[in-house]
């Protein structure tokens, strides 16, 4: 009779056999990134469509007294949502991810995968895949469309409630101020501008009737803002059918102020992703401070690991409904850490706005702690 080999079937002392770990199929993959997708959606419906009732009811109240038809208020309220969804969206997978993670756990598919060998890192990547290209069509595809939806909101709320309208346009030829004054229109452009907005130079100003006709023009190397008054230097004053004449010094009067000035820009909100670098080379062209612009810029450009983020986070508290009991707890506890988070965000984005923080710190910081967070958080409930 043979003997068997010193090395086969032993098993040391004291030391249980290793489950080997396992690549998750791709059956499974699909699986885990179809709850999550599911989730997701329904979370961003319903959140969603309260969104959409709440604006609808502010833009009733807002013009309340004013003959504005209801079906132009519900259709401003549909322009204005698809911005609210990318400010919501990764609460939305935040709370996705624990409905997933909680559901699969329950049912105990996440129980046999792990017994199987598959590793809380392994079934985890369907889920922050489809997170990453969740945040990358957010980026590349839906920015733009929901830019373009709130610039058409703005003017509708400019014209039919009284909103915030524009005085102010830059563009690769300088930068053009507009404003009436007792029903004539002026025109203002300037190549460069100072100061904040109050010293412009290289100015061109056409001066318009109140029906509109053209007046004259008036051309000077610069012009500052006094107290609705623009001190202009050197002027060169033309009208139709008369000889230039040339001017030391003569006033415009305005109704413009340096904050009316520096809050005219176009919202960052309002212009596409794709566009923002081009358009923060002309504010910086023209004497402008593009701070605000380039964080949104880079805010967005973050918005794929932050979603990556809130799935991981949503993992440390979605897979400890059952396990470790308290799913009421739990569920609190993820909820008030993403309004934690939200608020984190908001003042970190204010401390960038106002010179704080470097833009991309600020832009980029909310994000980077999330993640950190999540990866630590679930190393010690799984591996630690």
């Amino acid at each position: 009779m043979t003997q068997p080999s010193s090395n086969a079937g032993r098993v040391r002392a004291g030391r249980a056999p290793s489950t080997p770990r396992r690549h998750v199929s791709t059956t499974l993959s699909l699986y885990l990134a179809r709850h999550m997708l599911n989730s997701v959606g329904l979370v961003l419906a319903v959140v969603m469509g309260l969104v959409l009732v709440v604006d609808l009811i502010e833009l009733l109240r807002r013009a309340a007294g004013d003959d504005v038809p209801v079906t132009t208020l519900i259709g401003m309220a549909i322009l204005k949502n698809p911005f609210q969804l990318q400010k919501i969206a990764p609460f939305a997978v935040l709370i996705g991810g624990m409905i997933t993670f909680s559901r699969l756990t329950r049912t105990n598919e996440l129980v046999v995968a792990r017994a199987a060998g598959v590793s809380v890192w392994q079934f985890m990547a369907p889920p922050v895949g489809v997170a990453l290209l969740l945040g990358a069509f957010l980026v590349a595809i839906f920015n733009p469309l929901a830019a373009m939806m709130t610039s058409r909101y703005e003017s509708l709320d400019a014209r039919y409630i009284g909103g915030h309208s524009s005085l102010l346009s830059v563009g690769p030829g300088g930068l053009w101020l507009r404003e009436r004054l007792d029903g004539a229109p002026v025109v203002i452009h300037a190549t460069r501008m100072a100061a904040a907005g109050t010293d412009l130079g290289n100015v061109t100003i056409f001066r318009y009737g109140q029906d509109e006709t053209f007046r004259d023009r008036i051309d000077a190397a610069r012009a500052t803002l006094g107290n609705q008054v623009w001190h202009i230097e050197n002027a060169i004053v033309s009208a139709p059918d008369q000889v230039p004449e040339r001017v030391d010094s003569l006033e415009q009067a305005t109704q413009m102020t340096r904050e009316q000035i520096l809050d005219s820009f176009a919202n960052p909100e309002t212009m596409s992703f794709w566009a923002l670098p081009g358009f923060i080379a002309q504010l910086r062209d023209a004497g402008f401070s593009a701070l605000q612009h380039r964080l949104y810029w880079h805010s967005v450009l973050a918005l794929p690991l932050l979603m990556m983020a809130m799935v991981i986070i949503s993992a440390t508290f979605g897979l400890r409904f059952t396990r470790r009991g308290g799913a009421g707890i739990t569920i609190a506890g993820g909820v008030f850490t993403g309004f934690l988070l939200y608020f984190l965000t908001g003042v970190v984005y204010a401390l960038g706005q106002s010179g704080g923080l470097p833009v991309v710190l600020a832009a980029w910081t909310p994000a980077g702690v999330a993640a950190l967070f999540g990866i630590a958080t679930l190393l010690h409930l799984e591996d630690g």
